[in-house]
C-alpha cells in the first residue's frame, strides 16, 4: 500500500487560474478531517465453510499477480502526477532508496489519544477476583494431560484428519466432566464440546462449532460484574491488514467482526501495533490465542467500560528502512533536516486511489455526477494494472455480455466490490443501478467520493505552493476558535505556512479568496459539478467538506545511515523479538549496501510515504517503486 519509487513530476506551461475574489463570508463553522475518512472498511459474518474457500480462491489469485508479471501489469497503474501530487517544498537534492523491500522494514506504533506510544510488551492476564474463586482454576490445578493439549491444539487449526477429539472421563463425576467442558473451551476458542458414552465409558468430544450458528448465537459466558465490559488490547501484527487481523480473531473467538473497535486501521505490508477491543471477551480467552495464530501475537490487556472509536487516536509513530540509498552523508543529512525542521506537503498518499488504471476518484466524481451508468460501467469494465485473475476474468465477462448472473459466476470471492454491485444488478435488475450499487457496504461507497475530495485537494494544494510559495499569504484560511478564519494581508505576516488549512470541497467550507479560491470553482466546473451545491439527490453522497493542514511537520524526527551485507537480515528491533528476548539487529560499520533507517510521528490522517517522498524527492507510485525494485534485483 504505501510504496515509493521514481523520478518527481513537474508542473510546467499549466493556465494559471483566474484571481477573482469570493464575497463569501470570512469565518464558518469548522469541519476538520478525522482520520476515519480514511478507515472505510466494514466486515460481514459468513458461513466458515463459504469464507475458506474465498481464501483459497484469494491465495490462487494473489499467486496470479506475483513474478515477473507484476512489474509489467504495474507499468499501467497510477503516478502521482494522475491523482495531483506535483510539487516539494525542500531544495536539497532526491536520491534514491528502496522502501519495503521488507515488510518487516516498515513498523507502525499507534499513538493513543494521551499522546503514548502504544507497546506490546506484556503478554501477561490481568488477575481477576470474581473469576478465581472457583472450586479448581483451570491455571491452578489443570485436567488436560500435555499430549490431549498437543491433539487439542492440530484440532483448533484443522490439522485433525478425524474433525474431532474424544478425552476419556477416567474420574468420572459431573464436577470432573465440567472441568474438563470449561478446560477446552477456555484454552482452546474455536471448540465446543459434548459428553458422548461409548462402550460403557464417558468421554468429553471437542469440536468445531458450525460457522454461521455459532456467529449468530454465541456461547454465553458469566461475566463478573466488577470488571469492565470490553477487553483491550494490543494487536501486533505482520504481513496482515487490520480488518483481515479482526476476521481471524473473530472466526476462532467465534463473535462477529464488529463486536471489535479500533481507533485506525493499518497497513498490510507492515509490522504494526495497535490498540483493540472487544465486548465481554475474556483476557484470558484472548491470550491463548497466542498460542494457535501466526504473524499476530495479543498482550497488554486491561479491561474498560467503553470501546474504542475511530479518530480518537492522536497519531503514529514510525520505524522506516530505506534500502540501497545512493544519496551522500551530507545529502542525506539535509534532506533529514528539512523534514524535522520544515515538514512535507500534506498530500493524500497513492493508497488513497488504488492500483490500476481506473482511479478511485473517477468513480467518487461519477457519483457526484448523478451518472450511475458511469458508475457501474467504471467499477466492472476490464482495466490494465495488477489484479487477480478471477477479476479479470469478471470483467471480460461483463464487457462481452453485459450479464451480470454470468459475471458473477466467474468470480468466487463475492464479498469484493465487484462481486457485491454484480449481486445487487442481478437482483434489482440492471437498469435499477442506484439500488443495486446500494449493496455495497456503505463505508465502500463513501470512499469513492472522498477519494475524489481528495483529488481535488492535491490538485489544489499543489496550486497553493506554486503560485503562493511556503508563506502564508492574505486570502488563506486557518482554523481560528473553533472555524475558519479568511486572512487578511496583515494577519498573514504573522502566520506561518504551518498555520495555513486548505479545503476539501463540500457544503459546509469555505474556500480560499486568493485565486487558488478560483481554481476549486474552475475544476469542479470542468467535471460538471457545482461548488455551491454540494448536496447530493441521496443524501449518503451530499459531502459536507473538511479542512486539511497544508504542510505537515513530524515530531520525534531521528535518523541514521547504516550499512549491511546481507538483504534477508532484518533491520528493525520488532516488540515480539524483544519480549522473546531475541537480540537487537547488529549494524555494520561497513558493508555492501547502505541503508538509511528513520524514526518520525505523524498525526492522523497523514501519510508516511508523502514525508519519504519530501526527503528522497521521487515519486511514490507502487508503478514506479516496482520499476525500481527490479533495476535493484536485476
Amino acid at each position: 500500500m504505501e510504496e515509493t519509487a521514481g523520478s518527481p513530476p513537474v508542473l510546467s506551461g499549466e493556465k494559471r487560474c483566474g484571481t477573482r475574489e469570493d464575497p463569501e463570508p470570512a469565518a464558518k463553522r469548522v469541519r476538520v478531517e478525522h482520520e476515519h475518512q480514511h478507515e472505510e472498511e466494514e466486515s460481514l459474518a459468513r458461513d466458515d465453510d463459504e469464507e475458506e474457500e474465498e481464501e483459497e480462491e484469494e491465495k490462487k489469485g494473489d499467486e496470479e499477480v506475483k513474478g515477473d508479471h507484476f512489474a509489467d501489469m504495474m507499468k499501467h497503474g497510477l503516478s502521482e502526477s494522475d491523482v495531483g501530487i506535483h510539487k516539494f517544498i525542500s531544495d536539497h537534492e532526491g536520491f534514491s532508496g528502496i522502501l519495503k523491500e521488507r515488510y518487516s522494514d516498515f513498523v507502525v506504533h499507534e499513538i493513543n489519544k494521551d499522546g503514548k506510544i502504544v507497546a506490546l510488551d506484556d503478554l501477561s492476564v490481568p488477575v481477576d477476583v470474581e473469576e478465581t474463586s472457583t472450586d479448581c482454576d483451570i491455571i491452578d490445578c489443570p485436567v488436560l494431560t500435555e499430549e490431549q493439549k498437543q491433539q487439542l491444539t492440530e484440532l483448533q487449526l484443522f490439522k485433525n484428519k478425524e474433525g474431532n477429539v474424544a478425552i476419556e472421563v477416567l474420574e468420572d463425576s459431573k464436577e470432573k466432566r465440567t472441568l474438563l467442558h470449561k478446560e477446552v473451551k477456555t484454552l482452546f476458542p474455536g471448540l465446543e464440546t459434548k459428553t458422548e458414552e461409548r462402550e460403557g465409558k464417558r468421554f468429553i468430544v471437542a469440536y468445531h462449532a458450525a460457522g454461521k450458528k455459532a456467529l449468530s448465537a454465541p456461547r454465553k459466558h458469566s461475566w463478573p460484574k466488577n470488571r469492565g465490559s470490553f477487553c483491550h488490547f494490543v494487536l501486533y501484527k505482520e504481513n496482515k491488514d487490520t480488518m483481515d487481523a479482526i476476521n481471524v480473531l473473530s472466526k476462532f473467538l467465534r463473535v462477529r467482526p464488529n463486536m471489535f473497535s479500533y481507533m485506525g486501521t493499518k497497513d498490510k505490508r507492515a509490522v504494526t501495533v495497535q490498540e483493540i477491543a472487544v465486548l465481554k471477551i475474556s483476557a484470558e480467552r484472548l491470550a491463548h490465542l497466542n498460542k494457535c495464530l501466526m504473524n499476530l501475537k495479543l498482550g497488554n490487556f486491561c479491561y474498560k467500560n467503553r470501546p474504542l472509536k475511530l479518530g480518537e487516536l492522536q497519531g503514529n509513530h514510525f520505524t522506516v528502512i530505506l534500502r540501497n540509498v545512493t544519496g551522500s552523508q551530507e545529502q542525506v543529512e539535509r534532506a533529514m533536516t528539512s523534514l524535522r525542521d520544515t515538514g512535507f506537503i500534506n498530500y493524500y498518499g497513492m493508497q488513497r486511489f488504488g492500483t490500476t488504471a481506473i482511479p478511485t476518484y473517477q468513480i467518487g466524481r461519477a457519483i457526484l455526477q448523478n451518472n450511475w451508468k458511469e458508475v457501474v460501467d467504471l467499477i466492472l469494465k476490464p482495466r490494465p494494472g495488477a489484479e487477480k485473475g478471477y477479476l479479470v476474468k469478471c470483467r471480460e465477462e461483463w464487457a462481452r455480455s453485459q450479464d451480470p448472473e454470468a459475471a458473477l459466476k466467474k468470480l468466487p470471492v463475492k464479498r469484493c466490490v465487484e462481486g457485491q454491485l454484480l449481486r445487487g444488478l442481478v437482483m434489482y435488475g440492471t437498469n435499477n443501478f442506484i439500488t443495486a450499487f446500494g449493496l455495497i457496504p456503505r463505508n465502500n461507497r463513501l470512499m469513492y467520493i472522498h477519494s475524489y475530495q481528495s483529488y481535488v485537494w492535491n490538485s489544489m494544494v499543489s496550486k497553493r505552493v506554486e503560485e503562493f510559495g511556503l508563506k502564508a499569504v492574505g486570502g488563506d484560511l486557518i482554523l481560528k476558535g473553533g472555524t475558519a478564519y479568511v486572512l487578511s494581508d496583515d494577519e498573514a505576516e504573522k502566520r506561518s505556512i504551518h498555520d495555513v488549512v486548505m479545503p476539501l470541497p463540500g457544503f459546509d467550507v469555505i474556500y480560499p479568496t486568493h485565486s487558488v479560491g478560483q481554481c476549486y470553482r474552475e475544476m469542479l466546473s470542468a467535471d460538471n459539478l457545482d461548488i455551491t451545491n454540494m448536496r447530493h439527490k441521496v443524501r449518503d453522497y451530499s459531502l459536507a467538506g473538511a479542512y486539511r493542514r497544508v504542510v505537515i511537520r513530524p515530531s520525534d524526527v531521528h535518523w541514521e545511515l547504516i550499512h549491511y551485507d546481507d538483504p534477508r537480515v532484518p533491520l528493525v528491533h520488532t516488540d515480539v523479538e524483544k519480549l522473546e528476548n531475541r537480540p537487537a539487529p547488529v549494524y555494520l560499520k561497513e558493508g555492501k549496501y547502505r541503508v538509511l533507517k528513520m524514526e518520525f510521528s505523524l498525526p492522523s490522517s497523514t501519510y508516511a510515504t508523502m514525508a519519504i517522498r519530501e526527503v528522497l524527492k521521487m515519486d511514490t507510485s507502487i508503478k514506479n517503486q516496482t520499476r525500481l525494485n527490479t533495476t535493484w534485483f536485476n
